[in-house]
């Protein structure tokens, strides 16, 4: 099976990075995705690359990015997604515990 790749960049808020370097969340499991957060300069940007096996769904990754970056008052953040078929609620759930975990608390919190 082929996997395709996206990538995107949004506007962040310079400087609204995470505690860790890098962090880690999550494994490539059937309905499930891992992701690697890493603080990257880059004036404020935050990058997403996604590897899926899902072809034509684009335009709902780019929403439920967007809407992470806007709520979630990011910036200067390098994002690597691995999906496995993955739901919109299940991507949207996990972005928030790796964002939580990446600034250095627990998921559980």
């Amino acid at each position: 099976m082929a996997l395709l790749t996206l990538n995107y960049t949004f506007p962040g808020i310079a400087g609204s990075s995470i505690e860790k370097a890098f962090s880690h969340t999550g494994v490539v499991g059937s309905g499930d995705l891992e992701i690697l957060m890493e603080r990257k300069e880059q004036d404020g940007a935050v990058t997403v690359e996604v590897v899926t096996p899902v072809r034509g769904f684009d335009y709902i990754w780019e929403r439920v990015l967007g809407d992470f970056v806007k709520e979630s008052g990011i910036g200067d953040l390098s994002i690597s997604i691995n999906d496995n078929n993955a739901t919109p609620f299940v991507v949207a759930l996990r972005l928030k515990q790796a964002l939580t975990e990446a600034r250095g608390g627990t998921a559980h919190e």
